[in-house]
């Protein structure tokens, strides 16, 4: 069974028309990147996607049940994650009480008045796990607001994994980026999908990343589905390179 199914999805602003008819299938364990240039609807379809936005037309399925109308936190708890093109952290905590609010709701546990030792025991296990995946032990109690982007983009991806989703849904998670946090992110969003089995689909800007990382890729156009395949597929697209990714990709 297909994780993700969007149906022929369309999202109309007044006259105007943002995502238009697009149709995506993701499978269990696949890595698809969405590209396209700026005002494609990139964002906006994966609004719909993750409940913020309700589509005008057509139907969205998520491990073959319609969500097409669920809220986003009820889009949560049956197992989809999301991260934003402006990280969203707490800034003013550590890493450590970071990643330590997503696992306590993850575990039901959280605004308890108390924890049991095994239960807090159990949390921080999940906490310390969470930090050496992401490469964050060493800044455990550093501020986030005090770290490279880098790191706090990571932080961010953590703490959507500590929800423990099924499909994770990531905005331009490089966005901001120099070469070596560019790099540093890839390796991460790599491990996350071929160690740990995640389904990931993902926005993104940089066709190094894009290429590098998915197993198949969407372009989208003016809210539309200009082209779909393996990354050789899109770039050796003629109509592709024409529209977005320009001659140099030839």
């Amino acid at each position: 069974m297909s994780l993700l199914q969007v149906q022929n999805v369309s999202r109309h602003f007044g006259s105007l028309i943002a995502v238009n008819g697009v149709t995506l299938t993701v499978e269990p364990g696949e890595l698809r990147a969405v590209i396209g240039p700026n005002g494609a609807g990139k964002t906006t379809f994966f609004n719909l996607i993750s409940g913020f936005f309700p589509p005008s037309q057509g139907k969205i399925l998520f491990a073959g049940q319609d969500i097409t109308a669920l809220p986003p936190h009820k889009r949560v708890i049956m197992g989809m994650a999301r991260t934003f093109q402006i990280t969203e952290i707490f800034p003013e905590l550590n890493v450590r009480e970071n990643l330590r609010i997503p696992v306590e709701i993850a575990s039901g546990l959280r605004l308890r008045p108390w924890l049991s030792k095994s239960a807090d025991a159990k949390i921080r296990e999940r906490v310390a796990e969470l930090m050496e995946l992401g490469g964050l032990t060493e800044k455990a109690d550093r501020l986030v607001g005090e770290l490279s982007h880098g790191d706090q983009r990571a932080t961010e991806i953590m703490m959507s994994l500590a929800l423990k989703p099924r499909l994770l849904l990531l905005d331009e998670p490089t966005a901001g980026m120099g070469d070596q946090e560019t790099y540093d992110i890839s390796r991460l969003i790599r491990r996350l999908h071929k160690d740990q089995g995640l389904t990931i689909v993902l926005i993104e800007h940089d066709m190094r990343v894009v290429f590098n990382l998915a197993d198949r890729i969407m372009v989208l156009a003016e809210g539309a589905v200009l082209a779909e395949g393996t990354p050789d597929d899109i770039a050796n697209s003629e109509v592709v390179q024409a529209a977005y990714l320009g001659k140099a990709a030839a």
